[in-house]
């Protein structure tokens, strides 16, 4: 809290969003994996679900956005996935909207996993991408490059245009 804090956040076309919400429909927030930090911490408090896998630094971060405000589904590509994509599916399907990183949680860095594709088909949520820049940052050597805000940074937040993915959509489309 202190570090992101002090930093001037900013949304571009938060309206990608905030009209499903207004609606009271759950949309599907995508996002890079190095890049989560300033989006999680915009949407702190908002009851969004998100998914961290059952490893050691899993344990880490969702620690972090319990403290938060977010509900954490716990599962990945190599543990506990099935089942973590099927409650995403549940909770998506009964209003819940989720956070998921593309290209998480061992990448390779900004290459689209499938598992985001599979719950916006099968639930029918739209799919809000979401990208950040921050003026002043530590990048750390971890394969995602991960993005650290720097204090007193200004920090922007971007969403672009919901897309529904409609079923039977291959994935190179």
């Amino acid at each position: 809290d202190a570090l992101l804090g002090s930093a001037r956040i900013t949304a571009d076309n938060a309206a990608a969003y905030e009209r499903h919400h207004r609606a009271g429909e759950a949309v599907i927030f995508a996002l890079w994996h190095g890049e989560l930090l300033p989006p999680t911490f915009r949407h702190r408090r908002t009851d969004i679900v998100t998914l961290a896998s059952q490893s050691g630094d899993g344990e880490y971060i969702t620690r972090v956005l319990h403290h938060w405000g977010f509900h954490v589904v716990r599962g990945s590509s190599s543990r506990g996935g099935d089942t973590a994509l099927r409650e995403l599916i549940r909770l998506v399907r009964g209003g819940r909207s989720i956070a998921i990183t593309c290209d998480g949680p061992r990448g390779p860095r900004r290459q689209l996993k499938h598992g985001v594709l599979q719950i916006a088909q099968l639930t029918g949520a739209p799919l809000v991408p979401v990208g950040s820049a921050a003026s002043r940052a530590w990048r750390l050597r971890s394969w995602d490059r991960f993005v650290v805000p720097r204090p007193f940074s200004r920090i922007c937040v971007a969403y672009g245009d919901s897309e529904r993915v409609p079923r039977g959509t291959r994935a190179d489309e």
